[in-house]
């Protein structure tokens, strides 16, 4: 008879390791995401962000240098006096975190893979965004919504999401950012601040030659999705890349796996050299250039961080300009 304890107990050792990891690298995440909101962007956080409009507060009596178009003339004439109405902004925000957890996010070529950058990006929005009261929820999608995390505030929740970012396993091996969209639209919130956060490689943009607005073509469903959920909210597209998808070494015929398609057989040999390296370089251009374009032919600003450089610069940057043109 074969004892099992041993091996029940390795497993149970190799879970409390495992557990015991994602801990402390969450703990990371919340470390280096808290003190970039302290030090670059709780300043400026409520600025960069509308809420959702003023709020009746009380009636006062009216003061030499009021607004004439304040005065509230129902208690003007009920009381003989002239009375003004102020308001007071109403601040609380919705922070939606769309967050695409495809299997093409586990690339990795430098020290960290772009799941671990993403959990970190949506972090720092979180930790802002609680800083200043106001909540937080997560959308995780493929080509369906695999984690729906419904807005509320503090820290444990904050901690919550980045731990489901890190540990989610994709159920579907490909990507529809529409889906994300139209959920979002569907919830009914006004004036959130959505946070679409991808590597955006299925995007529906690979032909830049092909119309974005092709009727029943991805790019025409993306684009209309956009544009939804742009309506009545803040829509900031957040790109994230590695540079091996930029470009591809030279190494002549190697065999690759598709990381969204393993379940289809997703391995196949490849020939990398620089005839294809070349052609790669160019459609990965022509993508990029189709998002860049149709991110301005909607008005949004993305932002865009790469695997393996200070992703901090970029998000500190994107916070002040926007500030900038709040001010303006």
């Amino acid at each position: 008879m074969v004892d099992s304890k041993p091996s029940a107990d390795a497993s149970a050792e190799a879970s409390r390791e495992a557990t015991m990891a994602l801990l402390r690298e969450v703990r990371r995440i919340e470390i280096q995401t808290s003190r970039l909101v302290d030090q670059h962007l709780s300043g400026s956080y409520q600025s960069l962000f509308k809420g959702r409009g003023v709020a009746f507060s009380e009636v006062r009596a009216y003061e030499p240098g009021d607004d004439v178009r304040t005065i509230d003339w129902n208690v003007t004439a009920r009381t003989g006096e002239a009375h003004v109405k102020l308001f007071t902004e109403e601040r609380e925000l919705t922070v939606m975190l769309l967050v695409d957890m495809s299997a093409s996010l586990d690339l990795g070529s430098t020290d960290a893979d772009k799941r671990n950058l993403v959990a970190r990006l949506a972090a720092t929005f979180a930790f802002s965004a609680i800083r200043n009261n106001d909540r937080v929820g997560l959308i995780g999608f493929t080509d369906t919504v695999e984690v729906f995390v419904p807005p509320r505030n503090g820290r444990k929740h904050v901690l919550a999401v980045v731990q489901t970012i890190l540990t989610h396993r994709p159920r579907s091996r490909e990507t529809d950012f529409s889906v994300a969209l139209e959920t979002m639209a569907r919830l009914g919130r006004r004036h959130a601040v959505v946070i679409l956060i991808s590597d955006f490689i299925d995007a529906g943009l690979a032909d830049a030659g092909v119309a974005a607005t092709e009727p029943g073509g991805r790019e025409g469903k993306f684009e209309r999705a956009l544009k939804l959920v742009r309506r009545n909210n803040d829509v900031i597209p957040v790109r994230v890349e590695d540079p091996m998808e930029l470009e591809l070494p030279k190494l002549g015929i190697v065999a690759v796996e598709d990381l969204e398609l393993l379940e289809r057989g997703g391995i196949r040999l490849v020939d990398l050299g620089s005839r294809r390296s070349r052609r790669y370089r160019e459609q990965v251009a022509k993508e990029r250039e189709a998002f860049d374009k149709l991110m301005t032919r909607l008005s949004l600003e993305a932002m865009t961080i790469r695997c393996g450089e200070n992703w901090e610069k970029p998000m500190v940057g994107f916070f002040a300009r926007r500030a900038r043109r709040m001010r303006r």
